[in-house]
């Protein structure tokens, strides 16, 4: 596709496909919005789906704000092997018996908090300027070292027992105890556990360790990113009917192919979801939202001197005319980031507060097509 410019800044949320890489995913919002200055926010592995966050235009400078995102996922594991990938597209390296129910549950309170774990040798890590899946695959031997990773919380969703039958856990949690109780002695084949992870959490590590601390081996068949930030799977564009994420669907959907859908559907969609950034986005990016006053908006976009009284306090995630303080005192802080706003809630751009002086981190064109303001 030839690289044009588009006239389009927003933020579009993909429902990747497994099967698909994330690179491929990006081709639809590029022919959408007719430009290939995109960029998503944290890749999913080929085996994997669910969300993707992508930047367009000009919003693609926010790509290294949302990775740092904390991330909530569905995994489906299977107990009793472990493949050398940690997914279901490596070759078995391991063999052990099934956990029990019990030790299951052990495992996930030993994983929780603050833990050191270690990647995948398969990953996109680089070392010495070369990704650690290309050197394995090379035969080369990788060295990777742990690092520090947050698990806030874990909740299995769902058990299929060694005999082939199943147990479903509440989402609230009311019976859970109870559940697992009477069960605890038998032997786990699959789980599907929720997680709720921080930055640079590999899932595939924590089925891994999990597995070796049961006394057993396991790997990931499946993987659903339900959430990064703010954003939720519940709001992106779908290449295909969404599906419910069960152990029997993952399982049945190993072998199978990529389902298709026109590329013209898929295309309308994301026009349709395209969001434009927002105070709420912009906070949880770390950018504090202030409003440029209305007869500052030209001074601003011309790159003039920045000075305190060309901004006013937001009280409120919508911006409107009743939701900025006209009487502000904006404590800016040192070393911060603030995104700057207009108070019909256009984006204008970021500033940084330094040594008591305003700066200019970059200022977004205001030729590009407007949004509805959407609150996420």
């Amino acid at each position: 596709m030839a690289k044009t410019n588009s006239s389009v800044s927003g933020i579009v949320l993909i429902n990747k496909q497994s099967g698909l890489t994330s690179f491929s995913s990006l081709y639809a919002v590029k022919k959408a919005l007719g430009t290939s200055k995109v960029g998503h926010t944290g890749t999913l592995d080929s085996f994997a789906q669910g969300l993707l966050v992508v930047c367009a235009g000009n919003l693609t400078r926010l790509s290294s704000h949302i990775v740092a995102f904390d991330k909530t996922y569905e995994a489906v594991i299977e107990f009793g092997k472990e493949t050398d990938t940690l997914d279901p597209e490596g070759k078995v390296i391991e063999t052990a018996s099934f956990p029990s129910l019990k030790n299951l549950t052990c495992a996930l309170q030993k994983f929780s908090g603050k833990i050191e774990q270690m990647p995948p040798s398969y990953s996109a890590l680089r070392i010495n300027g070369k990704r650690a899946s290309a050197l394995m695959r090379s035969g080369e031997t990788v060295e990777l070292k742990k690092r520090p990773v947050c698990i806030y919380s874990s909740q299995i969703l769902e058990i299929k027992f060694d005999d082939g039958s199943t147990l479903s856990f509440d989402d609230e949690k009311k019976d859970d105890g109870k559940k697992i109780e009477e069960n605890q002695d038998r032997k786990v084949h699959f789980a599907r556990i929720k997680f709720e992870v921080s930055k640079g959490t590999y899932i595939r590590s924590l089925a891994r360790d999990i597995g070796i601390f049961c006394g057993s081996r396991a790997y990931l068949i499946g993987l659903l990113r339900t959430k990064i930030g703010c954003f939720e799977l519940k709001d992106a564009a779908s290449f295909e009917e969404k599906t419910v994420f069960t152990i029997e669907s993952v399982i049945s959907n190993l072998n199978s192919s990529v389902p298709k859908e026109s590329l013209e559907k898929m295309m309308e969609k994301i026009k349709q979801k395209i969001q434009p950034m927002t105070p709420v986005v912009a906070e949880t990016c770390g950018l504090y939202p202030v409003c440029i006053t209305q007869d500052n908006e030209q001074n601003f976009i011309n790159g003039r001197p920045l000075k305190k009284a060309m901004f006013e306090n937001i009280h409120d995630t919508t911006i409107s005319a009743d939701s900025v303080d006209h009487n502000p005192c904006i404590m800016f802080a040192e070393n911060q980031k603030y995104s700057v706003f207009s108070k019909d809630g256009i984006f204008f751009g970021v500033i940084s507060f330094e040594k008591n002086r305003i700066s200019y981190e970059y200022v977004i064109p205001q030729n590009e097509k407007k949004y509805d303001i959407i609150k996420i």
